[in-house]
Order: structure tokens, then sequence, then C-alpha cells
């Protein structure tokens, strides 16, 4: 085998891919920071009981093991950052009023999660803590929308489900904790045949509605026909209040409603959203409320976030110009002449790229993207094509 093959769906990001990556990196980051989201870097490595802590069994399986050397104990490759994000408002800023988090860092899976998906993902995400108002879920929201429209990506829709309507099936439905992670992974596949099955030996009208809930997929509109087809219980009317007043807050953005829509580590409590864009068939960011996963640290706070796969994103963003790259003299042999040393830090000032080929060195202007010299003319250092 040769020494260079990598893992399967394990890659490189080379200069040009790399480039665009930190750019749109910095501009989302950027723009969070900008809303008030502060910026935490957490390890690449832990114990897996706490990246585990409330994840459930998708998060199991994606994990990658190893014993720590030192300790002897298990530790896990990070597979989502959110439990770690917890972790630190939890324990470590143990701040009393709301805080705002994000982060941007690779994590990897052990298996790809779809035949065209890396193992490698970079996850970028934003997370609001300490605020159990609808209003909270409506700012993660917003915020995802403008960043990525401040980038040059037009979501197309974004899809919104609250967790709070399954919970609330299973337990008027008595169902335990195995056979509702059953469930659960058939509506998050929208698996119909295999819902039935699994549903048949439950009472009505819990039977029904769990099978309806594959129906209740549409605009705004879906939350009042759920109203009408889906048991009087008060975790459902709550949920689909809480469902109304987003669509209402966020009338601006194409939103969509769909009460199968399951989807993250298990771990969410209440609203759930999935973000769209044209021309991609999955989801382009997922988000949602999960106000049980600090208590699992040792401190419950209510939160709220979202997270998305930089390289995905990167692949769809419009590509921006791509700067120059000046090819300068290695050194000044005219003694008369200003300081070449002091021209070229000016243009690298101004993000110019400046290369001082080294002596005996080719410039293939191909491989750097040179476009420009640097030349002493008439007494002056002058930039030319």
């Amino acid at each position: 085998m040769p020494r260079w093959l990598l893992p399967e769906a394990i890659e490189d990001i080379l200069p040009d891919d790399a480039a665009a990556l930190e750019v749109l990196r910095g501009r989302l980051l950027e723009r969070f920071r900008t809303h008030g989201y502060q910026l935490v870097i957490p390890p690449l490595l832990e114990y897996v009981e706490s990246l585990f802590k409330g994840s459930g069994r998708d998060m199991d399986v994606r994990t990658l093991r190893l014993v720590d050397p030192i300790s002897g104990r298990m530790m896990g490759l990070r597979a989502d950052i959110t439990p770690q994000v917890a972790r630190i408002d939890a324990h470590l800023l143990n701040r009393v009023g709301v805080a705002r988090l994000c982060y941007c860092a690779s994590v990897a899976h052990a298996l790809p999660a779809d035949f065209n998906s890396t193992r490698e993902p970079i996850q970028l995400g934003a997370e609001l803590y300490g605020h159990a108002g609808i209003e909270a879920d409506q700012e993660i929201i917003a915020l995802l929308a403008e960043s990525l429209q401040a980038v040059g990506v037009a979501i197309a829709r974004i899809d919104l489900g609250h967790v709070g309507i399954f919970s609330a099936l299973t337990d008027a439905a008595r169902i335990g904790p195995e056979a509702s992670e059953d469930l659960f992974d058939a509506l998050q596949g929208k698996d119909g045949p295999t819902l039935r099955t699994l549903v048949r030996d439950i009472g009505e009208p819990c039977r029904s509605a769990f099978v309806t809930l594959l129906d209740c997929y549409g605009g705004p509109e879906v939350i009042d026909r759920a109203r009408a087809r889906l048991p009087e219980l008060p975790g459902i009317a709550a949920a689909l209040d809480d469902l109304g007043r987003i669509a209402s807050a966020l009338a601006d953005h194409a939103m969509g409603i769909d009460l199968a829509d399951l989807r993250g580590y298990h771990y969410h409590t209440g609203v759930v959203f999935a973000a769209y864009v044209t021309g991609l068939a999955q989801a382009i960011a997922l988000g949602g409320r999960y106000d049980d996963i600090g208590r699992l640290f040792g401190r419950s706070r209510p939160a709220t976030g979202f997270s998305l796969d930089l390289r995905t994103l990167t692949r769809i963003v419009p590509a921006e110009p791509r700067r120059g790259t000046i090819v300068a003299p290695w050194k000044d042999e005219h003694a008369c002449a200003p300081s070449l040393d002091k021209v070229i830090e000016q243009l690298r000032a101004r993000g110019e790229i400046v290369i001082r080929p080294l002596p005996g060195e080719e410039i293939r202007a191909e491989e750097v993207g040179g476009d420009r010299r640097l030349v002493l003319r008439d007494g002056a250092w002058r930039v030319e094509p």
C-alpha cells in the first residue's frame, strides 16, 4: 500500500480551497462576534463519558476511540462539538446570565454520513445558553440566515420541527426509551412502513398521531392542520404555539414546517430546524434546542444553537476573485534606490502577496498565481504586469 494513501473519506485541503475556506471561516466568525458570540476552542480529545453524555446511540457509532496511555481510560475523537461547548458553559464559564458562544474546528467521524461525505467535517456553529424563551430560538435562526446571506448563500427554505410533539406522544403512549429510539429513527428517516410496524400495538389516538407526523409537511399552514389532526395534549399545543411564533417572527424568510424532522444527535428537546439551499440535496445547516444537555454536565441551562460543515459551505459560496502575486527581486542591487525591504513591507501591509525568489529559484507564475512584478524604473519601485 502506498505510504501517501489516505483513509477512505479523508482528504487533504489544497492551497486554493484552503485559502477560500479560511476566508469564509474568518467572515462567519466575525459575523458571529459582532452579534456578541464569543469564540471557544474545545480540545480534539476527551474521555468518552463526557463526549457521549446525552448524545444518543448515533454519536456512539460515529466516535473514534483510543486508549489514553497516561490514565488507561478510553478517550474519543470528538464527533460533535456541541456537547463540549455545553460542558464549557456548565463548568468553566459558569455564568449566571446568557452566554453566546461560537466555534469552528474539525471533528472526526468513524463512518461518513453518506457516500459523498467526508469523515472529517469542519464544524462551525453558534450556541446560546441561559434563555428558555422562544426568542432565543428566533435569534439563532435569524443569525444563521443572516450569516449565510452575508457570504452570498441564499437560503431556499428553513424547515422547522419540534421534538416536544414526539415527546408528548411517547409519554402519552407510555413508550420506553428503547422503543422511543426506534420510533425516533423511523421518523427521522421518513420510513413510513417501519413506523407503521412499530406503532401497530400502540393504542389510539397516539398510534395514528405518529403516522400523521409524516404528512405534516409544508408551509406554516401545516400548524393549523396539525392542531386539527393531533391529540389535544398540552405538550403538543405548546410546541405548535412555539412553531407558530417563530414562523411569524421570521416571515421574511422562506419557512417550512416538518413535524417528522427530528434531526440531530438525539439531544434536542424543543424546536429543531434545517436550512436548505438551492442545488444541494442535504441540509446545509442543522440546529435546535437542547435544554437537557447542561443538566447532564451538572448544571441545567436552557440552550439552543446550530452548526454546519464549513467544507460543504465553501463549495457553494460564490468564488471571490483570486488575489494575484507580486514577484519581487531577491535583493536591491541599486544603492541609490528606495529601500526594497520597505516597499515590500508596505505592499504586504496592504494585503498584497509578495514573493522574493531565493537565489537560483525559478518562479512559475501558474503555480503561485504570479501576475505582476516589482521593478525599479526611473528611480522608483513600481508594480507592473
